[in-house]
């Protein structure tokens, strides 16, 4: 199955299929992936645990202890606990979030899913993402998870990535185009 996918490739690819394997004859798919986005968020909304996580300069005894205390704590058991267990064990805790963004891809393409990455300038509210979901529905022919990532930087509009296609309706693109539009005119 990985082989499919170019975004299921290398170690965290490797990792992440065994892991689905793993969920899907256990019939855990969902709580597995579930706690992942828990870990996941945990990760980026916690400086510590990102250094934990990254640093060579801890030893996996080190690093294997606080995560234990930190699945505890968290609620995260079960195989996606015993799995970030063999991570660190294995020396590959830095690469967790590669592994977690392969498994989603997995499990989307399991469920007959599509990701799409979308930026924006400010947060969407539930109608908008509503109907950006059910447009890209349209368009895929699939349901369409959405990953949202708020950008100051691009004023307004937003960015869609689905798959290998790109559509960029932010201001800034516009405004640099009119840029360059004006400097090739004058």
């Amino acid at each position: 199955m990985a082989k499919e996918d170019p975004s299921v490739s290398g170690v965290s690819g490797r990792y992440a299929t065994a892991l689905f394997e793993l969920a899907r004859d256990q019939k855990s798919v969902d709580a597995v992936k579930a706690d992942l986005d828990r870990f996941d968020a945990m990760l980026a909304d916690s400086a510590d645990l990102e250094r934990l996580v990254r640093s060579p300069v801890f030893s996996a005894d080190a690093q294997a202890r606080a995560l234990t205390a930190v699945l505890e704590s968290s609620g995260i058991s079960g195989i996606s606990a015993n799995f970030l267990k063999v991570l660190t064990a294995n020396r590959r805790l830095f690469a967790v979030s590669d592994v977690i963004r392969a498994f989603r891809a997995l499990v989307a393409k399991f469920k007959g899913e599509a990701t799409a990455d979308v930026t924006v300038a400010e947060t969407l509210n539930a109608k908008n993402l509503d109907a950006l979901k059910a447009a890209l529905k349209t368009v895929t022919g699939k349901d369409v998870a959405l990953n949202v990532k708020i950008d100051p930087s691009i004023i307004g509009g937003l960015v869609v990535k689905l798959g290998s296609r790109m559509v960029d309706s932010s201001l800034r693109t516009k405004l640099n185009s009119i840029k360059h539009a004006m400097k090739e005119a004058g």
